[in-house]
């Protein structure tokens, strides 16, 4: 069945759909040997689709993976520095997936990867809002004030945070631990926000996305999600 050029590069997870139209708009993507046009549609089963000189193969099984990242490991497809991927971790997995968003290298916990261009843009885009929770540990004791700033938003250097929800919070000699849920996904979020009320981030683990939860897959474990969750993920966003 022919469908939308744009579907089916996002559907083979090379980009999202957003931007399989721009390079379509760029002339980067040929069918049948000319350049094709927006609205343009394929049957990759009779047609030919290049996109950036690499042939578009019919769409492979769509995949969603949750893995429990742990630490020292890179969310994304390639490291210079050599580091291990996310993507060894599900190497056993036959589509070739990407990760939804990032963890940052010290950070363990809930993470994505699928080979679904539309998805992974569904919940990694802001407009979205998609929440997400963690378990924090910092150093020193949360207060209620630092709490309520939390809470009504921090400003960082690149603007106001997005209100955000704390919860279970337990004061320690030295340290705390509590939960924090966000609605927006800026580079190393949670760490800066600690950091400008003092609370130096120890620990930072993600436990839940939408209605996702980690609960008790063990860390570099992963499992896929099965037809309701990603039909659910689809319909919430």
């Amino acid at each position: 069945m022919a469908e939308r050029i744009q579907k089916l590069i996002a559907r083979a997870g090379l980009a999202s759909r957003r931007q399989a139209e721009d390079w379509i708009a760029a002339g980067k993507v040929l069918l049948n040997d000319r350049p094709a046009q927006l609205g343009d549609r394929a049957d990759l089963s009779v047609d030919r689709v290049i996109v950036n000189g690499q042939q578009l193969a019919a769409a492979e099984e769509q995949v969603v993976v949750m893995l429990n990242k742990p630490r020292g490991c890179v969310a994304t497809l390639k490291d210079p520095q050599g580091r291990r991927l996310v993507t060894d971790l599900v190497a056993d997995i036959p589509q070739r997936l990407f990760p939804v968003g990032r963890l940052d290298y010290n950070t363990e916990g809930l993470l994505l990867l699928t080979n679904d261009g539309d998805l992974a843009l569904r919940l990694s885009h802001p407009r979205h809002h998609v929440e997400k929770t963690y378990l924090v540990k910092v150093r020193g004791a949360l207060s209620e004030k630092v709490k309520a700033q939390l809470e009504k938003g921090i400003r960082l250097d690149d603007g106001l945070t997005l209100p955000a929800k704390v919860g279970n919070v337990r004061n320690r000699a030295t340290s705390s631990w509590f939960e924090l849920t966000l609605r927006e996904g800026r580079n190393r979020q949670v760490r800066r926000m600690c950091d400008a009320v003092n609370l130096p981030v120890v620990r930072l683990k993600r436990i839940r996305i939408d209605f996702l939860e980690l609960r008790n897959l063990p860390t570099g474990q992963y499992r896929l999600l099965t037809d309701a969750e990603i039909k659910r993920l689809k319909s919430d966003q």
